[in-house]
């Protein structure tokens, strides 16, 4: 028995999906972790709050 070669889809070149990059493993940690997006998330408030406070002083 034969086995028929698996052909990787091509990309055309100059194609939207050319460019395209796969994302890594802390990307696709930092998009699914809650934990870590609502630390990223008062971590970006505190640099706002500081902004703001120094504005107001």
């Amino acid at each position: 028995m034969t086995q028929k070669l698996k052909s990787k889809p091509k990309n055309i070149p100059y194609s939207n999906m050319s460019f395209a990059t796969e994302p890594g493993a802390f990307v696709r940690f930092s998009r699914w972790c809650m934990i870590y997006q609502i630390f990223q998330f008062f971590k970006l408030n505190w640099k706002v709050m500081r902004i703001v406070i120094k504005g107001h002083s």
